[in-house]
């Protein structure tokens, strides 16, 4: 009996012993029993249409707007229109009070009353002295004199009838008309303001002529302006409708450049229907400029064609090796010598990666052409095709070899091993 207890309690001793010992060997060498291997994150070649934009910012505005001042001074006595209202050319829109411009008026034809008197007197004087002159009864000196006289009369006459018009003609600018056709987007005086014209012409109302057509004022960076032209197609959006796309057209770009914190701009003009009365002055348009377009193409993600591999991938990667049917199919790669890329306008040369059968990489050269940010145009794909996927990353997985020690480790002793008692 004896003998039997000793004996178990050495084999439970054993057991122990083994599973403090298999712990620490886990504990201590564990890392070594862990294999990474490697997942590419893989993404579709897929076929649809992609295009090239530039993006830039501006201010909406009518197309054309007139500032309505006035050349007078004085007192506001009437105001005919507010914001929003539709006037026409020629409309009175305000009234300055014109009490002292009548008064400039009335003194200033008394001015001309007097100047007439005076030029009808020495008129007279002159025509008595070339008698006398003719007669020889009259000096030179005395006949210059009285010719000099009326001359001098002629002139006051023409100053006095020169006042007289800039004071009817004040009289008249205290009525302010509209210039044009269009809508009144601000007002700035009210009735009992008084403006003052002496040193500055002061706005008193602004006028859109139309405001069914509209333009935008967007600044382009000096690297980007060279493929702005004229008559391209323009997206913008504004923030009061975020969801809905506008269109538009360029209509100029100006020469004139604009530099702001050593950054030089220039500015382009875009016209734009707004025959729904959605876009407002002033409203801030975020602007896509239309590069180019194209419709039914190979396209790829950006990120395929940022992917590269390691130095220990690039040394176990395959040659590429296309099927015969490969020329079925967008054509063949470029060959080596890019002469493939000169006749396609300087395509730019890139690789994808695809992942083979036994889950090797495999490089495909390709002629990718222009981009929206997201995908790439894939001009020359050699025998990829739409469904095929390419490498776009890798994922890290790790994996332990000891899974199942560790596994007979939490679940019992080594197997052939009775448990303890």
């Amino acid at each position: 009996m004896n003998m039997a207890m000793h004996v178990t309690k050495r084999r439970m001793s054993v057991v122990t012993l083994l599973l403090v010992l298999a712990t620490c060997a886990f504990l201590l060498f564990g890392g070594q029993f862990f294999q990474k291997s490697v997942q590419y994150n893989c993404a579709a070649i897929v076929q649809g249409n992609v295009e090239s934009t530039i993006s830039s910012s501006g201010t909406l505005s009518p197309v054309t707007q007139v500032e309505v001042g006035t050349q007078v001074s004085g007192p506001i006595a009437r105001v005919l229109v507010d914001f929003n209202d539709n006037v026409k050319k020629g409309q009175i829109i305000a009234v300055l009070d014109s009490t002292l411009l009548r008064v400039a008026v009335t003194d200033a034809r008394s001015g001309v009353m007097r100047a007439e008197a005076q030029q009808e007197e020495t008129e007279a004087a002159h025509s008595r002295s070339e008698k006398l002159f003719q007669k020889g009864l009259l000096s030179e000196a005395e006949y210059q004199t009285t010719k000099t006289a009326r001359k001098n009369a002629q002139a006051a006459l023409m100053s006095a009838q020169a006042a007289l018009d800039r004071a009817e003609l004040n009289l008249d600018y205290a009525i302010i008309r509209s210039p044009i056709d269009g809508t009144v987007t601000a007002r700035n005086v009210e009735a009992g303001q008084t403006v003052a014209a002496s040193f500055a012409t002061p706005t008193l109302f602004t006028i859109a002529k139309d405001l069914s057509k509209m333009e935008i004022k967007a600044l382009v960076d000096e690297s980007d302006i060279g493929q702005i032209k004229d008559g391209q197609s323009v997206r913008f959006t504004v923030q009061a409708y975020p969801s809905k796309k506008f269109t538009g057209m360029v209509k100029q770009v100006r020469v004139q450049p604009t530099t702001n914190s050593n950054v030089v701009n220039y500015t382009v003009v875009i016209s734009a229907e707004n025959k729904e009365n959605l876009l407002l002055p002033g409203m801030t348009a975020a602007v896509d400029f239309v590069i180019e377009q194209k419709k039914n193409v190979l396209l790829v993600p950006n990120s395929a064609l940022r992917f590269q591999p390691s130095e220990a991938q690039l040394t176990s990667a395959k040659p590429m090796m296309p099927p015969p049917s490969a020329s079925l199919h967008h054509g063949m790669p470029p060959p080596p010598d890019g002469t493939a890329a000169d006749s396609l306008n300087g395509a730019e040369r890139k690789t994808l990666w695809i992942q083979d059968v036994d889950r090797g990489l495999m490089p495909v050269p390709v002629l990718v052409g222009i981009s929206d940010g997201t995908n790439t145009e894939i001009l020359r794909a050699g025998f990829l095709v739409a469904g095929m996927k390419v490498v776009i990353g890798e994922e890290s997985q790790t994996k332990t070899a000891a899974t199942k020690s560790s596994a007979r480790l939490q679940g019992g002793p080594p197997g052939g091993m009775p448990p303890p008692m």
